[in-house]
This record gives structure tokens, sequence and C-alpha cells, in this order.
């Protein structure tokens, strides 16, 4: 029914039987081990897919396990089953590779729920193992590196989008890396021979705006001593990308829905249809439902260009990715720099995995960049990093004792407390209202009380 292979350890023979026998009614095929030494004895020598491993054994703990399954094999996901005492040590052990914990006793429900998560994220990164080589083979891209489900699921949706002729709005913040998307959807589609045409909106005026995407005739404005075809035409059975379409004015905004619509348009200054194949790939930092009700962006434009819509998270969202990106950004820049390889130092790793990149990716990508340049030694240390970033301590809210009055100072600390607990879950609600024994509703309404973003 089911093929996947889990592995229980728990010494306690009567709650690794309940789990045992719970599963394979379910369908999976099931191990058990009464230690963790057995345990890893089994990893060596079967398939093994899932692990739920007790947290506390006599041998070795559940961090212990971790450790040396990993070693084993990075892509078996491991579930730390644990008391409510430890659970500070579960979300270490969540730290060190662990795909989630369960708190005894175990929640049968709940398991199911966590098992099916790990079924999809494990379905997902299948899927888009595919995507990724292709990516590398046609395109090297270096800032498509993930580990988190949450750029899983975008590159899924890249992937499955890549072949259609569906127009893609992708959203984002400055420096996610929304263009290194787009070219690698355009290089994974049946358009990839053709041309993949960028375009920077903000930087041209309106008059160069309209001449560069739609061309000009010779003599339809001062200085148009030649005809030039648009970036339109140049596009021609190949894809076009809009950066930040959500500046584009108005009056060009007509003129693009046509060309959506009729898959035609005029070089400025003629009268000549000229038609095109193309396909749009838009990007915006902007929130274009606000512009549509400020009046600024067209509504009819906005369901054309937002036929399949892809948000990429923030890289503070996706902490997961951030060593795997150091390691490909220190690969890159070592290569352009004929340099041998470089290490990092533990004391920068864990400086550059707090920092919460205003400017995303592209920021990192600069920070790694410089520090490759400037180490004389062949470990990067936080001598190597910018003073803003060696510096950075993480916002503390807490006032000094005896600043304002009981109510202001309970409500500090209690805001604090909040966001250590999201920040110790890597901004989980379930986990976090599970560290400070509050329901999930009860946690949402102290977020918005206190406007704590996460």
């Amino acid at each position: 029914m089911k093929d996947y292979n889990i592995l229980v350890i728990d010494d306690e023979a009567a709650q690794r039987d309940v789990l045992t026998g719970y599963l394979k009614k379910k369908g999976y095929t099931i191990l058990s081990a009464s230690s963790g030494k057995e345990g890893i004895e089994f990893t060596k020598s079967h398939p093994v897919d899932i692990i739920l491993s007790d947290f506390k054994m006599p041998d070795l703990n559940g961090i212990e396990v971790l450790e040396q399954v990993k070693k084993i094999n990075p892509e078996i996901s491991l579930v730390i089953v644990t008391a409510f005492g430890t659970v500070e040590n579960a979300v270490k052990a969540m730290r060190l590779g662990a795909f989630d914990y369960i708190s005894k006793p175990v929640d049968l429900d709940e398991l199911d729920l966590m098992i099916e998560r790990i079924i999809e994220h494990k379905n997902l990164k299948s899927e888009n193992q595919l995507l990724k080589t292709q990516l590398q083979e046609k395109y090297k891209i270096s800032a498509i590196v993930s580990q988190s489900q949450k750029m899983e699921e975008v590159i899924n949706i890249a992937a499955r989008v890549a072949d259609s002729k569906a127009n893609v709005l992708i959203t984002g913040e400055n420096g996610t890396g929304k263009e290194v998307l787009a070219k690698g959807i355009h290089f994974l589609s049946s358009r990839r021979d053709a041309a993949f045409v960028a375009v920077n909106v903000p930087a041209l005026t309106e008059t160069l705006l309209e001449s560069e995407l739609f061309g000009h005739e010779k003599g339809a404005f001062t200085g148009a001593d030649k005809m030039k075809k648009g970036r339109f035409e140049i596009a021609h059975g190949g894809t076009i990308f809009l950066d930040e379409v959500g500046d584009i004015p108005q009056s060009i905004q007509v003129k693009l829905l046509r060309v959506l619509q009729e898959h035609q348009f005029e070089r400025v200054g003629g009268t000549e249809k000229i038609e095109v194949d193309v396909r749009i790939i838009a990007a915006t930092n902007k929130d274009l439902e606000q512009k549509i009700k400020e009046g600024t962006f067209r509504e009819d434009l906005y369901y054309r260009l937002n036929v399949v819509s892809i948000k990429i998270p923030p890289l503070r969202e996706r902490r997961e990715d951030i060593l795997p990106m150091i390691e490909n950004f220190i690969d890159k820049y070592c290569k352009e720099n004929k340099k041998d390889k470089l290490e990092i130092s533990k004391e920068a790793a864990d400086v550059l995995m707090k920092y919460n990149y205003p400017g995303n990716v592209r920021e990192l990508e600069n920070i790694v960049e410089r520090a490759v340049v400037l180490t004389r030694v062949k470990v990067i240390t936080l001598n190597d990093l910018p003073m803003n970033i060696k510096g950075f301590k993480e916002e503390k809210t807490l006032p000094a004792f005896g600043e304002g009055n009981l109510t202001e100072q309970v409500e500090a600390l209690e805001k604090q407390l909040i966001f250590d607990a999201l920040q110790e879950s890597g901004g989980n609600q379930t986990k976090a209202g599970k560290l400070l024994g509050l329901t999930e509703r009860n946690l949402r309404y102290k977020l918005k009380k206190y406007n704590i973003k996460h």
C-alpha cells in the first residue's frame, strides 16, 4: 500500500510495540530496534526511509543516533520522540538535521500527519531532482540551492509550469532570485533554444520603455535615425522577462495588454501589425492587488500576467538554505578567483546563519564573494566578514529592571519569550506554541497584539 520503510528505535518495548503495530496497519514496512546502536546497524544493512527515534535511551541518545544516521544516509528523515522535559534537546536535534519531533505520549493522528508531511517532502525532492540537474546543465544557477520545504515547493511549481504556455508572475523581495528562477523556467521549456530577453522596467523612462519593448520606426521621434526592433520582436519564439512589472506606466500597460490578448503590436511611429509568439514571465516586489485598488495598475493586465503565481520566500524564512548556499558561493568564487578550496569557520557560519539578510540571496552572495577575495588563509573567519555582519546581534526587546511599570515589563517579557520561541522553532507557530504552553490560537492573538512579524 505504502512503499516506505520506517524504523522505530525505542528501548521501551510497550512504546515500540504500539508504534510498530499502528504503522503496520497503515501499510508501511516496519523495522524495530531496542537501542540506538541496534538501530544504526539496521540502517547500515536495510533500506530505511524514515526513523522514529526515542530521545533518551541507555546507549545512544536521539542526537547521537541522528549524527550517525546522517553519515550513513543523509536522505533518511528522522523524527525525535521526546518527553516534555527534553523538548529543548529535540529542537537542538532539528537544528542538526532532524525532520521534526513529536512529544510523548504520541498522538497517533499527529504521527499520521507528520509521516504524510515527510512523504510529501520526499516526493517533492524527488520530483525536483530532475529540475535541479537540468538547471545546472543548461544554466549555472548558483542561487537555486534548496534544502527548505518552502523552496522545494517553489521549484516544484516552476518545474510543472515550465513547458506550458502559461504566463508566470514571480513575487518576492529584492534579491530573492526572481530573475534566476525566470531563467530556469525558460531553459526548462521548449522555448529554451530561442531568446530569453530581460527588461529592467524601473531603469527606463516611459518613452524609452515603450521603444525598448515595442521598437520604433525611423523618424518616430528626435534621434530615431533608423528602425529599431523592440524586445518583444527579439524574444519571438522565446521568453521575455519583465522585472518590476508593477512600475510599468499605465499608458504602456494598455499596449502590453494588447500584446497579451492579440499577440501583435505596432512599433512606435509605425502602422504595421507585427505578430509575435512570446511567453511572458513578470516579477515584482510590490503588492499589485493594492496598486489595482489605488488605480495605478490595470486589473485585466494583472489577471493576464498572473496565470501562475510563484512567491519566493525571503532568505530569513528559509535558513536551512543558508549553509548550502555559502558552500556553493565559496566554490563559485574560489574558481573565479583561481583560489584553492576554502572552508568557513564555525563562528563565521554561525553569524551568517543568524543574520536577517535584508538584501536576501544577493546580499549573501556579495558577502561570500568579498570574504573569498579578502581572506589570506584557508579558512574564512569573522575578520573576513563586513563590519555590520560580524557586529550583528539579535534584537532584544526586554527592558532593564525598573524601566516602565509592572504591566509594561510583564508585556515586554512575554513579547521577548514569544520572539525567542519563534526563533527556536524556525517560525513554526505550532511548535512555538508548544514551547510556550499556548494554543496556536492564543499565540496568533499575542502575535497580533504585540505586532510581532515572523
